[in-house]
């Protein structure tokens, strides 16, 4: 949640928001997956507004990522990775949440890929760029892929910590690897 908070406030950084504008940023991006998913599977109020710790992190995350921005620059590999397990920890524990709730598996693989993306669409929105993985990259797909495993692993009623590891690492993996080798979803032929 707290490298969520950070990429949205950087790009609130980049495009020279005020420290509100920042912190709504931050907001967004580190709680906007989990309200989502709270609002589908009808969890109200969502936990990001019933547990005040929640808002507290991504605000100070905000707060601090505002005044150290230059330092916080120089971090970007590791901000990519934390983004990359953050990913996959969303993405599984949306879909399990969604499973919980009695969403039908293709319903929860979709919850679950909204979680794990859902913080990055509404930064993207906010800040007024097309969504990132709507566009390049291989983030969505490796959620959707490891929220698919989630079902995958919980119709076969594995061990509950293997759900939880195994799905967090492929999504952990792909992400990564995408990253090194710079993969990304196919783009249209030009000239049409």
């Amino acid at each position: 949640m707290a490298v969520f908070a950070a990429s949205g406030a950087s790009a609130g950084v980049v495009k020279r928001l005020d420290l509100f504008g920042v912190i709504f940023v931050g907001f967004v991006a580190a709680l906007g997956g989990g309200i989502l998913r709270d609002l589908v599977i009808d969890v109200v109020p969502p936990l990001a507004f019933a547990d005040w710790r929640y808002p507290a992190v991504a605000a100070v995350v905000a707060t601090a990522t505002f005044w150290l921005h230059p330092q916080l620059a120089r971090l970007r590999r590791t901000v990519l990775v934390l983004d990359a397990a953050g990913l996959g920890l969303f993405t599984v524990t949306g879909t399990l949440k969604a499973l919980d709730a009695g969403v039908p598996a293709a319903g929860a693989c979709l919850i679950g890929m909204l979680v794990g993306i859902g913080g990055g669409l509404g930064r993207d929105l906010l800040t007024g760029e097309i969504p990132v993985v709507l566009r390049r990259e291989i983030y969505a797909v490796a959620a959707l892929a490891g929220a698919v495993a989630v079902v995958a692993l919980e119709r076969v009623e594995t061990h509950h910590n293997v759900v939880l590891l195994a799905p967090a690492t492929l999504v952990f993996g792909l992400r990564l690897i995408s990253l090194l080798r710079k993969w990304s979803a196919p783009l249209p032929p030009q000239g049409v």
